[in-house]
């Protein structure tokens, strides 16, 4: 983790980033695609971890050929709320890279505790597919956590598993033992989607899913519709 005094800088430096790439990529350019909806979810689990009930999660997104940069949120109707911007590059060859800075309102928005930066990395070829994600500066982790994860496409159902630390484990660091950084599997399930036909013209995505927390010894079952 960096200090303090960086944490803080490297907020602004992103932010002012965001806020540069949004007003010079807003002209009339015929490659450029800028996309805003919502998904409705029984449950908010990320990483196998549960943390709101019922959720609506919005997004805007600027997307030009395989760069993407946006603004993503979640809002828990039992008052869970955390908002995230992103940027990532897509290569043909089925590369991804990126950077995530989570944020969870309720803090002052440069505060330290507030913020997560995260990298993150993509791989897919046929029907499988890999991801790689470090968070490498921010007080709102655990500080310095990894996480892993492998999916299948197995027709109709994707499967997937995926191992972290940090703040993504029920062992990572706490207060009292901060040297606490178990790397163990937190994450494994089965998913599936399909359309469901509302009118001629217009389709509704559903999606489903079964998630076992292996760490916390939790099972979530999840399903969202996108509007």
């Amino acid at each position: 983790m960096i200090k303090n005094t960086n944490n803080k800088f490297l907020k602004y430096l992103l932010t002012g980033l965001f806020i540069v790439l949004f007003s010079t990529q807003f002209k009339p350019v015929k490659a450029q695609e800028i996309t805003a909806g919502a998904d409705l979810y029984s449950t908010y689990v990320w990483r196998g971890v549960a943390y709101s009930g019922p959720s609506i999660q919005p997004y805007v997104e600027l997307s030009s050929g395989g760069f993407a940069i946006g603004a993503w949120g979640s809002q828990g109707y039992d008052g869970f709320q955390e908002m995230d911007l992103y940027a990532g590059y897509s290569f043909d060859f089925g590369l991804s890279l990126g950077i995530t800075d989570y944020y969870y309102p309720g803090t002052m928005y440069f505060d330290n505790g507030a913020h997560a930066f995260e990298l993150n990395g993509g791989y897919g070829v046929g029907d499988l597919s890999l991801s790689a994600n470090y968070i490498f500066a921010g007080d709102g982790s655990a500080g310095d956590d990894v996480y892993f994860e492998l999916g299948y496409s197995a027709g109709a159902a994707d499967l997937f598993i995926g191992a972290g630390d940090g703040w993504h484990s029920a062992a990572g660091p706490t207060p009292t033992d901060p040297d606490n950084d178990e790397f163990t599997v937190v994450n494994i399930g089965v998913g599936t989607s399909k359309d469901i036909q509302v009118t001629e013209s217009l389709t509704i995505p559903l999606s489903g899913s079964v998630i076992l927390n292996p760490d916390t010894e939790q099972l979530y079952i999840v399903v969202g519709l996108s509007l």
